[in-house]
């Protein structure tokens, strides 16, 4: 599952994160940020009616993503 499909307030932790191409500026970016493999992560918030940003807690630090960042990211459910 990925991380834009997470229902709101479930536990999971990280799996990987997708690039789309060799040298994925934006998936290196996510890594960067602490969207590696074991972390805990969930969704706190959301756009209004279920839109964009997402607001996603990992650790103890909070990020806002679009949909298509956040479904780079591979999670599974604690």
């Amino acid at each position: 599952m990925t991380l834009s499909e997470l229902p709101a307030f479930t536990a999971a932790i990280v799996v990987e994160v997708r690039d789309t191409a060799e040298g994925d500026a934006i998936g290196r970016r996510l890594r960067e940020l602490g969207f590696v493999r074991g972390e805990p992560v969930k969704i706190v918030g959301r756009g209004f009616l279920g839109s964009d940003p997402l607001l996603i807690q990992i650790g103890f630090t909070r990020f806002a993503l679009r949909r298509a960042e956040a479904a780079r990211v591979v999670v599974e459910r604690n």
